[in-house]
């Protein structure tokens, strides 16, 4: 069509046939805000609408000796709406730059959101790279239920940690900071003389800069969310190796903590391919903190970090299990934690089953039973609530969710057979491999693997509000 007719036409209809004839709709024409959050059920305000993040490429140059981080962050992203502005999720730290497409960009602060307006309107499947000048002393966030995640000062000026789970990884980065918007990444570390720095995936180069510094490339080639992500500097004691199956590993060990249990981390790997399914990641490993710096271990992609040497089996097996469920198959909304621990505690149940230990079904038992013999955490108060629905934000990590979910599991198992059973384990791990999955993704997944109606394991037990008793 000759486009000079549309002049004829009354301006609404012209707009109309041009959107028609163009392909584009009036999103494409004319940009709109992206969404500050993507209103999940605990955290609206983490995440953000409007594109989806490809890429990050991020450049942290830090001082222990300071606690200052200067960085570059360099997101490529894909518009899912024409947009006149978007946010990204960055708490403290000074914003010194912002370009778009190469070209420079207003942006503002409220809070945690950083709001960026590009200097031309994005059309919506355009693919654009935007980089972020930032510095500044990363904090600690504190999580609703008081814990400390963030940027976490090792004792003695020793160094830091960078830990997300739920939203603080916007400490120490810019990005879209939930669980549904995974991407790969690229992580630069530049250190005094003597520091190492340890990140994600695999270490692409080590080298030195022209003031004498250390430069770690890391670089991790499969989606991860960003509470996944991690950055560690310290004076590590490192190690490498593969395990028997082929897999490269790299530890690295602050050199106050030690233990014998971090050895059997290649043994675990393998054993839990062959319960779970090949192994989702090209690496493995771990990060062992100084005694005190962290409450908890998490589950960091391919190199989980503990605060001071695993003191257990069950703790490694745990984390480890996590990069099959939770880091590969990502859950869609917190509310969907229970399928990250759940599976995590049942992994800890099928080592034990599989080395001499108590079985799953004991474990089971005891739990009911109130057995702390056989399962210390069986004395929790894992029925407070159905893991499924935990009341709050400061719930998401609570006994229900780790113990009831792993009682789920063992109620299917019980209900299909162990040939089914496993079949779904291994299914669920596959089919969504690097994905993100819904609590209602996973029952209408395990129906239909197993051909056995199971409404009744979810009426009582991921989603009954009263105590579950034997079935």
């Amino acid at each position: 069509m000759d486009l000079r007719a549309l002049s004829r036409l009354a301006a609404p209809a012209a707009v109309a046939l041009l959107a028609l004839t163009t392909g584009c709709t009036g999103d494409t024409v004319q940009g709109r805000p992206g969404a500050s959050g993507v209103r999940d059920p605990y955290f609206p305000k983490a995440g953000n609408g409007g594109y989806q993040v490809e890429h990050y490429d991020l450049d942290l140059d830090y001082d222990p000796a300071g606690g200052r981080l200067d960085a570059t962050a360099v997101i490529t992203a894909r518009a899912e709406q024409g947009l006149s502005s978007f946010n990204l999720d960055l708490a403290g730290l000074d914003v010194e730059r912002v370009r778009v497409q190469g070209k420079g960009a207003r942006f503002n602060r409220t809070g945690n959101e950083l709001t960026v307006r590009p200097a031309e309107d994005l059309e919506r499947g355009e693919v654009f790279r935007t980089e972020i000048d930032y510095a500044g002393k990363p904090k600690p966030v504190t999580d609703p239920d008081g814990s400390k995640e963030g940027w976490i000062a090792l004792p003695n000026g020793e160094g830091a940690v960078g830990v997300g789970e739920p939203v603080g990884s916007m400490a120490w980065f810019p990005g879209n900071h939930h669980p549904s918007d995974k991407a790969t990444y690229d992580i630069t570390l530049t250190v005094p003389k003597g520091y190492e720095a340890v990140s994600n995936g695999e270490l692409r180069s080590r080298s030195q800069d022209a003031q004498g510094r250390t430069v770690f490339a890391w670089h991790s080639p499969e989606p991860m969310a960003s509470y996944l992500a991690t950055a560690a500097v310290g004076k590590f004691k490192v190690t490498t190796g593969r395990t028997p199956a082929g897999i490269p590993f790299y530890n690295a060990v602050a050199p106050t903590a030690s233990g014998p249990v971090l050895a059997r981390l290649p043994e675990i790997v393998d054993w839990g391919s062959g319960r779970f399914g090949a192994y989702p990641f090209s690496t493995t490993g771990a990060i062992v903190l100084p005694e005190g710096t962290l409450g908890y271990a998490l589950e960091t992609q391919t190199r989980p970090v503990f605060p001071g040497a695993p003191g257990s089996e069950e703790l490694l097996v745990h984390e480890l299990a996590h990069q099959w469920f939770g880091d590969s198959v990502s859950p869609k909304s917190w509310k969907d934690m229970w399928l990250n621990e759940g599976f995590a505690t049942y992994a800890e149940w099928l080592w034990s089953e599989d080395h001499g230990g108590p079985s799953a079904q004991q474990h089971f038992d005891a739990y009911l039973a109130g057995d702390t013999d056989v399962d210390a955490a069986a004395g929790s108060d894992w029925d407070a609530f159905p893991p499924a629905a935990p009341p709050g934000p400061e719930d998401i990590s609570e006994p229900p969710v780790y113990g009831r979910g792993a009682m789920v599991l063992q109620r299917i198992r019980q209900e299909v057979g162990d040939e089914r059973f496993f079949a779904l384990v291994r299914g669920w791990a596959a089919d969504h491999r690097h994905g993100n999955v819904s609590t209602a993704d996973f029952t209408a997944y395990a129906q239909e693997k197993t051909g056995r109606d199971l409404k009744k394991v979810w009426d009582v037990w991921l989603y009954g509000e009263a105590r579950p008793t034997a079935p």
